[in-house]
């Protein structure tokens, strides 16, 4: 296994997200101060500028189409929302907007309110196209706000406000559910009738949410230095703390066995088959600094973890030797962003730039 670097460009300011399109030809950058940039994967030349949000862009989501691949196209669209290369910004200005992809091109937006639209949500679909019945909804947060909406941008439900200012977003991956932390609690809404299926109790701030890929367990990093984990088909609660810092990084291995977190100055890599994580030891990978990002690949085993001192390594959690490639960026990472096929691995950071580094 090799890495290289494919290419690199500069943004503005501190890179706050990075997302690939669908087929992954375009790479998606936003950063802090407010403006969106599409480049193309295989060069890095700039496609698009999108003007963003004048108060600072928080979010980034590609609308989903299954499973496309590099060099395979999406099928065109009569209307601007019908097109599969939608991208979706939410902004400290309160709005949700949807852009074409294709032609950068402003197709709607949706006020949600004064708060910032911190968290966007694309629900995976049931079917293998959208319907009446199963239409392809966007979950977004702003404040204690939280917003189901169709891809025009109109609003499909409202959902009751919650206690606290909502902290996290998570799809499950079966599109059945989207779950919505704030500081003390977790709700699971059924996305069908939009209904509460479980809430949880916390006593701490929520800061991240995944699913496993399977959907069995739910995942919150937390404020009090610790990983909380539902399994919630089974009743199941589980507690690992003792993190060194506050736990904001998480991310799941393919196969659903291998959560890895950050919260410290090692990447710990969480055995979650059978029972759980809780009276097992977790694999440690080293860093020097504390680790601020986390990111297993779509469909094999390899994970990418950086930390404050810029340095990002690749490792394979189930080798004897784990550590695959290590690379030293001049500033620390901010987001990883695999594309679908694994080839290519983005890299946002606080300086300001963008990495894309080839991975084969």
């Amino acid at each position: 296994m090799t890495l290289s670097k494919h290419w690199a460009a500069v943004l503005d300011d501190y890179v706050i997200d990075l997302a690939w399109s669908p087929d992954g030809s375009t790479l998606a950058a936003a950063s802090a101060a407010g403006g969106i940039t599409l480049f193309d994967a295989a060069t890095g030349t700039v496609r698009q500028v999108l003007s963003g949000h004048a108060d600072g862009v928080n979010c980034l989501a590609w609308r989903p189409v299954g499973r496309v691949l590099r060099d395979e196209p999406c099928p065109a669209a009569a209307r601007p929302e019908d097109s599969p290369y939608l991208l979706v910004s939410g902004g400290q200005d309160g709005f949700v907007r949807f852009w074409s992809g294709e032609t950068g091109q402003r197709v709607a937006e949706t006020k949600l309110g004064t708060a910032w639209v911190e968290h966007l949500a694309w629900m995976p679909l049931t079917g293998s196209q959208p319907s009446t019945l199963n239409p392809h909804l966007l979950y977004a947060s702003a404040g204690r706000k939280l917003f189901a909406l169709k891809a025009d941008g109109s609003i499909a439900h409202a959902f009751p406000d919650a206690p606290k200012t909502i902290s996290a977003l998570a799809a499950r991956p079966d599109g059945t559910a989207c779950a919505a932390a704030c500081f003390g609690s977790v709700c699971i809404w059924d996305t069908g009738n939009f209904t509460a299926q479980k809430e949880y109790s916390y006593g701490s701030a929520i800061l991240a949410l995944t699913w496993s890929p399977d959907g069995r367990w739910l995942v919150a990093g937390c404020q009090d230095n610790a990983v909380h984990l539902w399994a919630p088909a089974e009743d199941l609660e589980l507690h690992m703390s003792g993190y060194e810092a506050k736990l904001q990084e998480l991310s799941f291995s393919p196969d659903s066995k291998w959560l890895a977190t950050g919260g410290g100055r090692d990447a710990c890599v969480w055995d979650c088959s059978g029972p759980g994580p809780a009276d097992r030891e977790p694999l440690l990978l080293p860093h020097k600094e504390r680790v601020c990002a986390v990111a297993f690949q779509h469909d094999h085993s390899t994970v990418a973890t950086g930390a404050a001192d810029g340095e990002f390594c690749l490792w394979a959690p189930t080798h004897r030797k784990p550590l695959v490639a290590e690379v030293k960026l001049p500033s620390p990472p901010t987001r990883f962003a695999w594309r679908r096929d694994d080839s290519l691995l983005a890299v946002g950071s606080e300086k300001g730039a963008v990495f894309v580094f080839e991975f084969s």
